[in-house]
């Protein structure tokens, strides 16, 4: 799936930071923690709760925190639909390893079981 130029910049300069608590608020909603979520981020990215704290207070956009990560080889098992785009047909890799992320955290705080979130791992 193409997604628009204007979509793919628009993920690109947004920073990780400003998504974050949003991530926190909908999985703690559920009933799920921010533990949780810290696992799930470092599964797919590598990145540990010191660096995850770091990149945070640097504001870094979504296109430097996935410049920064070493992207979990299992990661291309993550598909199925997330805003209206199913991740395996998305063609630019930002966007893809940003729909990556929200799906993770959609499946965490639906309750998914963690062995199931992180693909086997």
């Amino acid at each position: 799936m193409d997604t628009s130029d204007k979509h793919n910049q628009r993920i690109a300069k947004m920073t990780f930071a400003s998504v974050y608590p949003m991530y926190v608020e909908k999985v703690e909603k559920k009933g799920r923690t921010k533990e949780e979520l810290h696992q799930v981020i470092e599964w797919l990215t590598g990145f540990n709760n010191k660096k995850l704290q770091e990149l945070i207070d640097e504001k870094v956009t979504f296109e430097t925190f996935f410049q920064r990560a070493t992207l979990n080889p299992n990661a291309e098992l993550i598909t199925g639909m997330i805003c209206g785009y199913r991740i395996e047909e998305i063609d630019n890799p930002l966007t893809k390893r940003a729909r990556y992320l929200d799906k993770l955290v959609d499946e965490l705080a639906k309750g998914r079981k963690m062995e199931k979130i992180l693909r086997g791992s």
